[in-house]
């Protein structure tokens, strides 16, 4: 087999000091070479023409020009995978939301109060691997030709709940199955990779777009029909029972898989706590979080729906579930609000 060659990136950023830990951190990585740093998007254009990278950062709050206006002017003549780094705070969280909505792969957070550059730097680098395998041409396409869909219809859904997980992609991929979704829905509990404050604003946003209720989840929130719970940034989420309500515990705790909420920590209480009430759901993401989770709540009877590689912007956590044997049915993301429905009602 060949080796694979080094992913080429260009970090941009107004602080000289984050353009130089990126820089050092990153080139720990024998796979990913930095071949740049730009201190704003004007010198980054030219940089890109000149060096070729393969990945970018981006920060969001930078003088001169702003990362959400730099990356539609790149999304429009140079498309590239954009990786965010935005500051830990409720604007920047606003900000990333809208980049990923721009074209943005993924956002994280810059090291500080919150988790430490050698936390940072891992993560950093299994997102620019993540990302520079979306093909950024193909998905600017399939948000431009998305065909808005027709809210779906439900009955009879006594005392059951939707667990869905999803990283890389999934803030699309979510929005595309809540906002179709009726009022009536069963309760979900859903873990989507993200940081603190984004997830608040992610609820948000889908909030205003959807049926049912969507909200950033507390400790000890009820998991009600007719609404959703997005687990916050850095704190696992887990789904408990007392008696006959459903409800949720957050908190914090290590990483799990490197992850902060985690996937499997959802999925194996849902498992636990629900069993063949539940239904799971695992969607487009880098990794193998979620995996053993959904083998568990598979094994306990609850039916599993993974999307399938063609609508994942990357099949890393769906194809994990489905190789472990957890996976009842593979779907495309505009089937998968559908099946749900049809599974709560069997």
């Amino acid at each position: 087999m060949h080796a694979q060659r080094e992913i080429r990136v260009l970090v941009v950023d107004d602080s000289a000091m984050v353009r130089k830990i990126f820089t050092q951190e990153l080139s720990k990585d024998p796979g990913i070479r930095v071949v740049g740093a730009a201190p704003d998007p004007y010198v980054a254009r030219d940089m890109i023409v000149e060096l070729k990278p393969d990945v970018l950062t981006l920060d969001i709050e930078m003088p001169r020009m702003d990362g959400v206006t730099f990356l539609r002017k790149l999304m429009r003549h140079h498309p590239l995978p954009v990786i965010i780094v935005s500051s830990l705070t409720q604007k920047g969280g606003d900000l990333a939301l809208e980049a990923l909505q721009v074209g943005a792969v993924e956002v994280m957070c810059k090291p500080g109060a919150a988790y430490t550059v050698g936390d940072m730097s891992l993560q950093l680098r299994d997102k620019i691997k993540a990302a520079a395998r979306v093909d950024v041409k193909k998905r600017a396409a399939e948000v431009r030709h998305a065909v808005p869909v027709k809210r779906l219809a439900v009955t009879r859904t006594a005392n059951k709940v939707i667990a869905i997980g999803a990283s890389t992609g999934g803030t699309e991929a979510l929005e595309r199955v809540l906002t179709v979704l009726p009022s009536n829905a069963p309760g979900i509990v859903v873990v989507q990779h993200m940081p603190e404050f984004f997830t608040r604003s992610f609820a948000d946003r889908l909030n205003e777009k959807c049926a049912i209720e969507v909200k950033e989840a507390k400790d000890g929130d009820s998991v009600l029909p007719g609404q959703a719970l997005i687990a916050p940034g850095n704190y696992h989420m887990l789904f408990r029972r007392s008696g006959a309500r459903y409800y949720v515990q957050v908190k914090s705790g290590p990483l799990v898989g490197r992850h902060r909420p985690a996937v499997d920590v959802l999925f194996k209480s849902v498992a636990r706590y629900a069993g063949a009430n539940a239904v799971g759901v695992i969607m487009t993401g880098m990794g193998r979080d979620g995996a053993e989770g959904m083998k568990l709540m598979h094994d306990e009877g609850a039916p599993t729906i993974a999307q399938d590689e063609r609508t994942c912007i990357v099949f890393g956590m769906p194809n994990e579930a489905i190789k472990l044997g957890g996976v009842d049915h593979t779907l495309p993301l505009d089937k998968i609000p559908e099946k749900i429905l049809k599974l709560v009602q069997s």
